[in-house]
């Protein structure tokens, strides 16, 4: 029989799974629920791209301490992962959250939900508060700063519970078509035009038949 603590840490949601959520719930429940998954180009290069932070060692320039694949963990808000990367400074103990992503910056929040949450992890685990978190994007070879404010973090645990209760359903969303599926690498499985069409060709049937 598995200890409570073994139970509790299976309960906690990938951080992952927050990112995929505000991009797509139907892809978060293929991912995270059914357990799909499928390479394209684009998740061949961010997996490239964290292996070689993944690869890195601590090390300390200056007065900043650099820390990689770092796990991350929050019991009170239930989710678990791991940061790319985290900078510290030294002299005054400023701690910056730095997450690494293939693309560019994204008109959705789901990357910086999932800045957002890892910092809420570190804020719990070391006891800091943390005000602003950064993500490097490849594909323009630049950081975005990330303000941690007040509606982002609202923000964040309101996804952080959606992702709970979809979890907790077991189910996967239907889905609707938008241009975010065509960079999807599930949308060969998810076969979103398709299934939204023959949605609408079964709303249609009922509304004619007697």
């Amino acid at each position: 029989m598995k200890a409570d603590s073994d139970v509790e840490e299976e309960r906690l949601i990938p951080l992952s799974a927050l990112q995929h959520y505000v991009f797509c719930p139907r892809q978060c429940a293929l991912i995270h629920i059914e357990r799909f998954w499928a390479e394209n180009y684009w998740t061949a290069q961010g997996r490239v791209l964290h292996q070689r932070t993944d690869e890195g060692k601590p090390e300390q320039r200056a007065n900043t301490r650099i820390e990689r694949s770092v796990e991350v963990i929050s019991h009170e808000l239930g989710v678990q992962g791991v940061l790319d990367v985290l900078e510290i400074n030294l002299q005054n103990m400023v701690y910056t959250p730095v997450e690494y992503k293939r693309g560019k910056p994204k008109v959705t929040n789901c990357d910086r939900v999932q800045l957002c949450a890892q910092a809420l992890c570190l804020e719990e685990m070391r006891g800091v508060r943390i005000d602003r978190a950064a993500i490097w994007y490849w594909e323009v070879r630049q950081r975005e700063w990330v303000e941690l404010d007040a509606a982002l973090r609202t923000e964040t645990q309101d996804v952080i519970s959606q992702v709970q209760a979809l979890f907790s359903s077991q189910r996967t969303p239907r889905a609707v078509y938008g241009k975010h599926c065509l960079a999807c690498s599930l949308r060969d499985e998810c076969q979103p035009k398709a299934m939204q069409e023959d949605t609408a060709d079964q709303y249609l049937r009922g509304m004619l038949e007697p």
